[in-house]
């Protein structure tokens, strides 16, 4: 059986944070908003397609993620997503809205082209607080 293997312009975009029981979490590097995406460990192309018990942790995870970023970073919306559409592999997307936001009301996707990255200390810190909240393995 193949290695799982996350999809080079995901590994290009993002970095990478821990895993889930069955998702890859994953940070983009644009720090105008905290953009996640998890990475189920499948086959599958689509959330939907996931078997049931799959599908069911993979939304769990999301929801996990979701929660740390209203509860510790303090947006009070999410967006989710499982577009597909550039990147083939089964990817969600889970990203923290707040009016005022850099793409306020309009959707992240295609219009968060340009931002700040997170430097080093930015990335451990959010790495920590995700680890201490949503009991990630560390990826080192």
């Amino acid at each position: 059986m193949a290695r799982f293997q996350i999809h080079p312009q995901l590994l290009l975009d993002c970095h990478s944070i821990g895993n889930f029981a069955l998702c890859h979490l994953l940070l983009h590097k644009n720090a105008a908003l905290p953009w996640f995406i998890l990475v189920p460990e499948t086959d599958a192309l689509d959330l939907l397609d996931l078997p049931e018990k799959l599908r069911t942790i993979a939304v769990n995870e999301a929801a996990a993620v979701s929660d740390f970023v209203k509860e510790i970073l303090h947006y009070p919306k999410t967006n989710f997503a499982a577009i597909g559409n550039v990147v083939p592999q089964l990817h969600l997307h889970i990203v923290g809205r707040k009016p005022g936001d850099p793409c306020w009301p309009t959707p992240v996707w295609g219009h968060l082209t340009d931002g700040p990255e997170y430097s080093a200390a930015e990335l451990t810190e959010m790495t920590s607080l995700l680890v201490r909240h949503c009991a990630l393995k560390f990826l080192k």
